[in-house]
């Protein structure tokens, strides 16, 4: 628990740093609040703040951002998949960070409890989600496994790590590149609802896949700057 409430406090002061930087500007589009965040955060120590809160998915799009014109740019392209992504995997939360995506699956939605074969429902998603990847060639894509505190340390890393690479294998048979693609898997570790309630722990087990530009498309972003 005490690990718990130092993250959430790590987290909260990184918005709150990142909040700076943006404020008043409650009126800007994301790309816009990308392009601002990038810019002042800065790839390395945005990487610093993503890893200091404990939080692997933040911590990626973060510390991948280029900022000014050229984060903006990047930001425009992650709106539009975005979007493609939100009306083609009905089953995802796909929320817009900085100069990336984040899509989240509740593991429910793919796997049975305490397994890693992806379930037949859940490939369907999972097609949908190959399917844009393929139509957007420019990207690297994070999964990123997680678990409630149910079970032992080492039993729940070792599912997170099987269910994420479950999720690769899939996207990467949808002929989405093997080099585009990697994995993590953090367990009972990062927590994001109170693993004491039935309803927290349902949203702790949970798959995220975090897309952000390859360096193709951060090349093409800063050459049109």
């Amino acid at each position: 628990m005490k690990t718990l409430k130092l993250r959430i406090a790590t987290l909260s002061i990184a918005i709150a740093s990142l909040g700076v930087l943006v404020t008043g500007c409650d009126s800007l589009t994301k790309t816009q609040k990308g392009a601002a965040i990038g810019a002042g955060a800065g790839g390395t120590v945005g990487a610093l703040i993503g890893k200091a809160a404990g939080n692997t998915a933040l911590g990626a799009i973060i510390g991948g951002a280029v900022g000014g014109t050229a984060g903006a740019f990047i930001g425009r392209n992650m709106d539009r998949q975005a979007a493609e992504i939100k009306s083609t995997v009905p089953g995802a939360t796909v929320t817009r960070e900085g100069e990336g995506i984040l899509v989240k699956f509740d593991s429910g939605i793919l796997f049975d409890t305490d397994k890693s074969d992806l379930k037949a429902a859940a490939r369907t998603n999972l097609q949908n989600l190959s399917t844009s990847l393929v139509n957007n060639p420019q990207t690297n894509i994070l999964v990123v496994g997680h678990t409630d505190n149910t079970g032992s340390d080492s039993h729940n890393m070792d599912l997170s790590i099987r269910r994420a690479e479950s999720v690769k294998s899939y996207i990467a048979a949808g002929n989405v590149a093997n080099s585009r693609l990697s994995t993590s898997g953090k367990g009972e570790s990062e927590p994001i609802a109170d693993n004491t309630t039935a309803e927290g722990r349902a949203q702790n087990r949970r798959v995220e896949i975090v897309i952000v530009a390859n360096d193709q498309m951060k090349n093409q972003a800063k050459q049109a700057q």
